[in-house]
């Protein structure tokens, strides 16, 4: 089954509104269509058949972003840790399809390097009390990714990238590293977009229906 149109264009209606309301530095608005954005994405991948594992990340994504709508210490926190149980949840998801690609095993050393450099780099600019956190939470993200690219092939591994590079932007601001215009802006674009293409991955990944697979058999001369 595919995701239904309706609930896909509701969740391609909610990402507009929310980039738009972020352009123009309405916050309400943003703050509605946030909340919006992973309720309608994992209504979408159970409609498909999409795992409970899939459904479950997504729900723990809501709850990170619900969390990281305020700016109080505790709340980002405690939406990092919800970010950190839907990473399990694709990993434990992701694993299920099989041995790594052929090949994929190159790819290796490309994330450790980038999550030893992203680490070293931001270490001294973070809060004392953030660094282990991060630093445990981002080898989680880079082992998420990691899994998606090498067992799901090329749609989930970009989406495991675009959300690497999302908390990257979110982990920089943190450091009070220089940010692009709108850095908000960017950071639930490439955070959308990879959930999107992280679900796509995982529905395309599974495998064809036995139904299906006899009708098929039963249309061959």
């Amino acid at each position: 089954m595919r995701v239904p149109w309706t609930l896909l264009a509701a969740f391609a209606l909610a990402i507009v509104v929310d980039l738009g309301c972020l352009a123009a530095g309405f916050h309400p608005g943003h703050m509605v269509a946030k909340g919006l954005l992973m309720p309608l994405l994992a209504a979408g991948a159970a409609r498909a058949g999409g795992p409970r594992l899939l459904v479950a990340a997504l729900l723990c994504g809501w709850g990170g972003d619900v969390l990281l709508l305020s700016d109080a210490d505790p709340a980002f926190m405690a939406g990092m840790a919800c970010f950190a149980a839907g990473h399990v949840c694709y990993l434990v998801l992701f694993r299920r399809q099989g041995p790594p690609r052929a090949g994929a095993r190159v790819l290796a050393p490309v994330y450790a390097a980038a999550l030893v450099a992203l680490v070293a780099l931001l270490w001294p600019d973070l809060p004392a009390g953030l660094r282990v956190p991060v630093a445990c939470y981002s080898t989680l993200l880079t082992a998420m990714a990691y899994t998606a690219a090498t067992r799901l092939g090329p749609v989930a591994g970009l989406g495991g990238a675009l959300f690497m590079l999302s908390d990257t932007l979110i982990a920089t601001g943190v450091a009070d590293w220089p940010q692009p215009p709108r850095p908000d802006f960017w950071i639930m674009l490439t955070y959308a977009a990879g959930q999107f293409l992280l679900v796509r991955g995982a529905l395309d990944a599974r495998p064809a229906p036995a139904s299906a697979y006899r009708e098929v058999r039963s249309t061959t001369p």
